[in-house]
């Protein structure tokens, strides 16, 4: 079955540090009342929901959700590391399309602690063990915390490769900055320069400085997807449409090809955007807006790449032609990204629906990209999984 899928409706919540969110049924809370606000509908609409998170015990979905109604419908809970809140609207799309329901409520959350990701269950096996030991044997660096390792060795690779400058990778982190000040969600909104970039604090000596890594964070976001005869019926909006989507897991090249780059899931991303290319009969020259994972900044300048936005190896050049932000051949993040914007992973992917929903609306503001019709996000998590989805303007 292949019927259509609508965004009626989103929202979310202005990102927040560690310790200074409300407690995440009421993040989760607003967040939900905004997408049914936004949609024009009350709770009681809702047949189906998706709720995703990391941090949580299992039910903290109906925990969350019980605070909009108590209706008895189905509440799955979602987990897929950073890429859960996409995960989450991939199930409730697939749930649209498949007719199992004709509005389907996609929300995730996060509340957060300060400093680096660890894991919380060491008395097992970690989901990591094959990724930390090609990890181990590709870059070492077992002092470095999980994620900065991985992603830090993945901007090593590119470098080593393609002899990519550092300097590549502050200026993602500045065109971040910029795009984030004119972002009222943002939790990070100050500009900065690639100097200042530069010039902060070295996590990984040559590699990686503290500003190219994103703040742990709060925060909630969500979206209500509706099908076609639904959004028909009961008078809602169908100006922005998922044209097609893609997830994608590891395969063995993941690990077989000793890269770092593609330990942190290059090839995932690279299969989820060739299927959905596929599918909507388009391809990387046609996109307008992108909200992709920049959790570090050498994942966003490997992920140019991966999406086929540049050649393999022209990422630096890319970069310095303004080719990723306004003016440019493709506005990367206007939000200002998982960098700027900050990284409550279970609602990650759900804020980058919202920035998209809103730019292909024309309504973003001041970060509005002039002319958006065609939206692409990318949404990636380690372990692994990648979800890659394409909107379109009505």
């Amino acid at each position: 079955m292949t019927g259509k899928t609508f965004i009626a409706g989103v929202g979310m919540i202005p990102f927040v540090k560690p310790g200074a969110s409300d407690p995440y049924p009421v993040m989760a809370l607003n967040a939900g009342r905004q997408a049914l606000e936004d949609a024009g509908i009350g709770y009681a609409a809702i047949q189906q929901a998706y709720v995703g998170y990391v941090y949580g015990d299992s039910t903290s979905g109906q925990k969350a959700v019980y605070g909009l109604g108590m209706t008895g419908i189905p509440i799955v809970n979602v987990n897929n590391n950073c890429s859960t809140g996409s995960t989450a609207l991939f199930l409730a799309r697939q749930a649209i399309e498949g007719g199992a329901a004709d509005c389907v409520l996609a929300l995730g959350f996060e509340q957060m602690n300060p400093g680096a990701l660890g894991t919380v269950f060491n008395d097992r096996v970690s989901p990591f063990e094959d990724f930390d030991r090609e990890a181990e044997a590709l870059v070492g660096m077992p002092e470095l915390p999980l994620a900065l390792r991985y992603f830090g060795g993945a901007g090593l690779a590119h470098m080593n490769k393609y002899g990519t400058p550092l300097e590549s990778f502050a200026k993602v982190r500045a065109k971040a900055s910029r795009h984030a000040a004119r972002n009222p969600l943002a939790l990070l909104r100050k500009e900065l320069t690639a100097d200042d970039v530069m010039n902060a604090p070295m996590l990984w000596s040559g590699v990686l400085t503290r500003l190219m890594a994103c703040p742990p964070t709060c925060g909630a976001a969500a979206a209500v997807l509706v099908s076609e005869n639904y959004a028909k019926a009961h008078g809602l909006r169908r100006d922005v449409r998922i044209v097609a989507q893609a997830m994608t897991t590891d395969t063995p090249d993941s690990l077989q090809s000793h890269d770092m780059m593609r330990v942190v899931g290059y090839g995932m991303t690279e299969a989820a955007a060739q299927q959905v290319y596929e599918r909507a009969g388009i391809g990387p020259a046609d996109l307008d807006v992108v909200e992709l994972h920049d959790c570090f900044a050498q994942n966003e300048l490997i992920t140019y790449e991966a999406l086929g936005l540049c050649d393999q190896g022209g990422a630096a050049g890319f970069i310095d032609a303004g080719d990723n932000t306004y003016g440019g051949k493709v506005v990367t993040n206007p939000s200002g990204g998982l960098l700027s914007k900050g990284h409550p992973l279970g609602a990650t992917g759900l804020a980058q629906c919202f920035e998209i929903t809103h730019q292909l609306r024309g309504s973003a503001d001041q970060r509005q990209v002039s002319g958006a019709r065609i939206g692409l996000q990318h949404n990636l998590g380690l372990g692994g999984a990648c979800v890659v989805t394409l909107y379109e303007a009505a």
